[in-house]
């Protein structure tokens, strides 16, 4: 079978190649994702300005807090948060109201420059219709985040045209890596910024990056958690993705499920017109027959190569994003190009004012 054939191909291959696919040169360039927006870019971010750290999915924990806190801090910024940072409402950081109000009140303040996610999670798409999406639209900052964060970034981008940020949360490890793209993205942004990825010292082939289809693709950068993606799909925050990059990692989901969620976007056409797919590392995403009752299962490996290169579009897996130590801070709705022979990812256009 195809897929056990891949794995094959995978034990024996270098950690950058599996397979010698047909090169592809992407046909669409920088197609517009259809939108009543116009694109904004936020200001960029200085040392010493003030970030809002808001929960707007899971709850944290006082550590968390203090966590968060001293890892903005140590970059050089002021760390603001309301009374509701620690609210807890079963699994949520508190009601809907509260997490929601957090977001509204940081877009709103003047004296806040910059809102940081403290972590993921669960909840952000409950409240996707309670966002103030005009006062987003006339106080532009940067957000970021990942994981459960993706629904703001697609509400948000959808609904003002904001340019977001898929990147390191408040508990994240903020390590060299990490910190140089946050830095060159967000505060001294580039014509053209490639992005390389991290040697990981880790001997586990979810973490070695692999060309699945090779070629080059140019579009918008459009992604971020896939269990996330797959549910705004058939909603009114769902992006096209014509003529783009989608980008999409995950953790902790078996292999066959994985198989579903990529069959979804197959067969409600999110790949058909798109330009390339960047994936980043789907951490512990291996088969668990305790679980499943799965003896016999695919890895998540083949199942990303039997369900994407015969889209005969440029795809590459392993990038440095997703639930991992090392993260690249991936602007969404930037003009960017994906080599996936050479596994970079080169943004074309600064992401910030």
């Amino acid at each position: 079978m195809q897929r056990r054939n891949f794995l094959k191909t995978f034990s024996a291959a270098s950690a950058f190649t599996l397979i010698k696919p047909i090169d592809l040169i992407s046909k669409s360039k920088f197609v517009e994702i259809k939108s009543e927006n116009k694109l904004i870019k936020p200001p960029r971010l200085k040392i010493g300005d003030t970030i809002g750290l808001i929960a707007p999915g899971s709850f944290i924990d006082e550590k968390e807090l203090k966590d968060s806190v001293e890892n903005l801090e140590h970059l050089g910024f002021k760390v603001v948060y309301t009374d509701n940072i620690l609210a807890r409402d079963g699994y949520l950081a508190g009601t809907d109201k509260q997490r929601v109000s957090d977001i509204n009140e940081m877009f709103s303040r003047k004296d806040v420059n910059a809102i940081v996610a403290a972590r993921g999670g669960y909840g952000c798409t409950r409240i996707l219709p309670m966002i103030d999406y005009k006062t987003i639209k006339n106080n532009p900052k940067i957000l970021i985040g990942y994981s459960d964060i993706t629904a703001l970034l697609y509400g948000i981008f959808k609904e003002t045209g904001l340019v977001c940020f898929h990147g390191p949360v408040g508990i994240s490890t903020f390590n060299d890596f990490s910190v140089d793209y946050f830095k060159n993205v967000l505060m001294f942004p580039h014509g053209k910024l490639t992005f390389y990825n991290a040697h990981e010292n880790n001997n586990d082939d979810l973490y070695k990056p692999a060309t699945i289809r090779s070629g080059k693709a140019q579009g918008k950068l459009v992604g971020g958690n896939l269990s996330l993606v797959v549910s705004v799909i058939g909603t009114s925050y769902d992006i096209d993705t014509n003529g783009n990059i989608i980008f999409l990692e995950e953790v902790g989901e078996e292999p066959y499920r994985v198989d579903r969620m990529i069959t979804q976007m197959i067969e409600s056409g999110k790949f058909n017109k798109a330009s390339g797919i960047a994936l980043g590392v789907f951490s512990s995403c291996k088969p668990k027959p305790s679980h499943s009752d799965i003896d016999n299962s695919f890895s998540v490996l083949e199942v990303l190569f039997d369900r994407l290169f015969p889209l005969n579009i440029p795809v590459v897996y392993g990038m440095s994003f997703g639930h991992i130590t090392n993260k690249f801070t991936i602007p969404f709705g930037i003009n960017a190009e994906l080599d996936s022979l050479e596994q970079t990812l080169t943004l074309l256009e600064p992401a910030v004012s």
